[in-house]
């Protein structure tokens, strides 16, 4: 063949192959699709279909468009056909040039538009009231929606002091080390870096000696509380114990696991040993160093009991709540330091950095370990590596020692602001748990939840005037004298002395009979 005939041919696919291409143009920015536009009108098109997206809101205020030449590239067309689309919009002052920012949109037309309706879900509370009667799922979330001044719920920590330089240079070196097979699927049970760094952190401050092989990393207690009940379910456990007051959310977990919940009464000493083993309970859950919420420590002649119940067949799952926050007493051994065999034992770092973190630790004994990893695999194929080796890196660097030291500082005066607060705002009642942990529980002796006045009406009244708090009936499962618990970990000094007194006005008034308003 010679070359002229060669070079025609070649020319004739090369238009074929632009002729296919340029039939199949389009940008995955809006899905936009050239081969929709009119002969002859293509500009009209692209302005009218960037007007739409901007005036249904699929391009909000603030959102970037594509360069020019980038959508014209994918779009197969001019550079000017995009250019003056853009042109057109800016003239009406609906986008705008931001410099290296790129074409932003501005303003969009001021329309009507329907709101977006929600399908009502079965057992949820409404947001707008979030104090409904009696303890069901949602409620929390409901509170942590309401909007606020000042937030004294329990259970979050000082998000201000979350170490942000630390971990970015954590993150920074444990980059700049993995591998391209590290970006992987990690291991379900945990990386070893974080199970190894996890067993060193709790011998040294919580005397457990165990094997980086005992550990499973999960996304919090709340997980760890699921995977138990998912495996003990399957041995035919179904009954477990809780404290009684006790968390809320720690009994709703186990619930949504499918388990039977038995009240245990606690008192100064901790949970009721005694009225667990006559109970039918197979399993208890409980927060033995500081219980969560009165703030109690299970006594020693309780721990040898309990210990003797678990060595019997029983299932001890030790959840150890705000045990690093301590201030005012001696460090408390864990259980599982003293019968590990048979203990269950969870914990995370949601109290210390921060929730958004969804990282924790759960040790189990040999017998149950396996269907804990598998119930692990299944849920959710690993928390994620990344976060995992630079937490792994705190620890083993001391940076999460430091830290500890530095917000037990900064808990303890907002604990001792919180106490003078209620001592001159709330005269009569009595604060528990004082000496750990990231909160306070307050009730109100003389007046019960029938004959005195009911705590989620107290915490409804303070929410209007802008507080937040959890009423102590949320954690109740039988009867008891009202009362609130207050966090005091989140806020500075001047936030929660402006609170108390707010629940202080609250209180007054809704003890003579008026409403928050201070009306009849």
């Amino acid at each position: 063949m010679d070359r002229s005939k060669e070079s025609t041919i070649q020319g004739s696919e090369v238009r074929e192959a632009e002729a296919a291409a340029s039939e199949t143009a389009g940008s995955d920015f809006l899905q936009l699709d050239i081969g929709r536009a009119p002969a002859g009108g293509r500009t009209d098109w692209l302005a009218d279909r960037l007007r739409a997206a901007i005036a249904d809101g699929t391009l909000a205020v603030g959102s970037r468009l594509p360069a020019s030449r980038v959508l014209a590239a994918e779009l197969r067309v001019s550079r000017g056909l995009v250019t003056e689309a853009y042109q057109r919009l800016a003239e009406t002052g609906q986008i705008a040039g931001r410099g290296r920012a790129g074409t932003v949109v501005v303003a969009a037309p001021v329309t009507e538009r329907p709101p977006r309706s929600r399908p009502a879900r079965s057992g949820s509370p409404d947001p707008a009231g979030p104090f409904t009667p009696g303890p069901r799922g949602g409620l929390v979330d409901a509170l942590r929606a309401a909007p606020c001044r000042i937030d004294l719920s329990p259970g979050a920590p000082d998000l201000t002091a979350f170490p942000r330089t630390a971990w970015l240079q954590a993150e920074r070196r444990v980059l700049a080390e993995l591998t391209p097979a590290d970006f992987g699927y990690g291991n379900p049970q945990g990386t070893p870096a974080l199970r190894e760094a996890i067993v060193g952190w709790l011998a040294l401050n919580r005397g457990i000696r165990a094997d980086p092989g005992e550990v499973v990393v999960v996304a919090g207690v709340a997980q760890a509380l699921g995977l138990l009940a998912q495996v003990l379910r399957a041995e035919g456990v179904r009954r477990v114990a809780v404290e009684d007051p006790g968390s809320l959310g720690a009994r709703q977990q186990l619930e949504h696991g499918g388990m039977e919940i038995l009240p245990v009464p606690v008192d100064g000493g901790g949970i009721d040993t005694a009225a667990l083993a006559a109970g039918p309970a197979q399993a208890v859950v409980l927060t033995p160093a500081h219980q969560f919420p009165t703030g109690v420590v299970l006594d020693g002649e309780r721990r040898r009991e309990l210990l003797g119940w678990a060595a019997a067949g029983g299932v001890v799952i030790e959840d150890d709540y705000d045990a690093e926050h301590r201030y005012d007493r001696a460090p408390v051994p864990a259980l599982r330091a003293l019968l590990p065999e048979a203990v269950c034992y969870t914990g995370s770092v949601s109290k210390l950095l921060a929730p958004a973190l969804r990282l924790g630790w759960l040790l189990v004994p040999p017998r149950r370990l396996d269907a804990v990893i598998e119930a692990k695999r299944y849920a959710d194929l690993g928390n994620p590596v990344l976060a995992q080796l630079v937490l792994a890196r705190l620890m083993a660097s001391g940076e999460l020692e430091r830290h500890l030291r530095f917000v037990r500082r900064r808990h303890r005066a907002r604990r001792d602001a919180m106490l003078r607060a209620i001592a001159a705002e709330l005269p009569g009642a009595r604060v528990h748990g004082a000496a750990a942990g990231l909160h306070l529980m307050v009730t109100f002796d003389g007046a019960d939840g029938a004959g005195g006045f009911d705590d989620t009406v107290l915490a409804a009244a303070a929410l209007e005037l802008g507080v937040k708090a959890h009423p102590l009936s949320w954690h109740r499962m039988t009867a008891g004298p009202p009362g609130l618990v207050l966090g005091y970990a989140a806020g500075p000094v001047g936030e929660i002395e402006e609170g108390v007194a707010v629940i202080g006005t609250a209180l007054r008034r809704l003890r003579e009979g008026r409403g928050p308003q201070g009306s009849r």
